[in-house]
C-alpha cells in the first residue's frame, strides 16, 4: 500500500474543497488528465492522456466521508477501469485532514489491483514506486497552490523549464568532456527545486503499520 504525506498551511475546508471538487482535483493531480462528476453524488469519472489521442479512462465512488468536531474529515474512495492499457484495474483508499498547529496534516493510503495478466505483477514494481512520486509531486503541487496562490499549471510550466535547464547543463557539460558529464548528471540530481517548484522529495512516501490504515479505513465508513 502506498502513503504519501504533507503539510499545508492552510485552513482544513480550503483543503477539503480544493481535494473533493472533481474540477480543482484534475488540475493539481498529475496522475489524472481529467475528472468528473457523473450519476448519483460520490461518483466520478477520471482519464489520464498516455499519448496525443490515446485516453485511459476509470469510475470511481466515494464510499464514505466523515468530518468531525476537531475539524479533522477522512474520506474513502474505490475506483475501477476496464480500459487494456490500463495497468490499474480495481484499488481502494483514503485520505486523511487532520488540523495541526503548523498546518493540515494531509495524508493518503491507497492500493490497487494490477491489470496485464501474468504481466502485470512485474511492471507494477516499476509502475508503483512511480505512481507515488506522481502522488507526491502533485500534493507538493496542491501546497504551492493553497500557500502561495500558484496555479497548477503554472507549477507545471516552472517544473518543465527547471528539467529542461538541467538536461541542458549535462549536454553542455557532455558537449565539452564526457567527465565532466559523468560530475554533472548527479549534481543536477542533487539541486533542490526552487521553492516555486512542485517537489516529490518535499513529501516522500511514509510507512504506516497496518494497524494505522485499518483505523482510518474503518473510520471512513462509519
Amino acid at each position: 500500500m502506498l502513503y504519501i504525506e504533507t503539510l499545508i498551511q492552510a485552513p482544513v475546508d480550503q483543503v477539503w474543497r480544493y481535494t473533493q471538487d472533481p474540477a480543482r482535483h484534475g488540475r493539481w493531480d498529475l496522475r489524472f488528465t481529467r475528472i468528473q462528476p457523473y450519476g448519483s453524488p460520490g461518483q466520478f469519472r477520471y482519464a489520464t492522456r498516455l499519448l496525443p489521442g490515446l485516453t485511459v479512462a476509470g469510475t470511481g465512488q466515494s464510499t464514505a466521508e466523515r468530518c468531525r468536531p476537531d475539524g479533522s474529515a477522512t474520506s474513502a474512495l474505490r475506483f475501477t477501469c476496464d480500459h487494456r492499457l490500463s495497468l490499474i484495474r480495481a484499488g481502494h483508499g483514503f485520505w486523511r485532514y487532520q488540523a495541526t498547529p503548523n498546518g493540515v496534516r494531509f495524508w493518503t493510503g491507497y492500493d490497487y489491483t494490477p491489470g496485464w495478466g501474468r504481466l502485470g505483477p512485474v511492471a507494477d514494481r516499476i509502475f508503483r514506486p512511480a505512481f507515488g512520486w506522481a502522488t507526491a509531486w502533485s500534493f507538493d503541487r496542491l501546497r504551492l497552490w493553497l500557500e502561495y496562490g500558484v496555479p497548477p499549471e503554472r507549477s507545471r510550466d516552472r517544473a518543465l523549464v527547471e528539467v529542461a535547464v538541467r538536461l541542458t547543463l549535462v549536454v553542455a557539460a557532455a558537449a565539452l568532456d564526457h567527465r565532466l558529464a559523468l560530475l554533472a548528471v548527479p549534481l543536477v540530481g542533487l539541486v533542490p527545486p526552487l521553492p516555486g517548484t512542485p517537489a516529490a522529495r518535499r513529501c516522500r512516501p511514509r510507512r504506516y503499520r497496518r494497524t494505522t490504515t485499518v483505523h482510518a479505513t474503518r473510520a471512513a465508513a462509519r
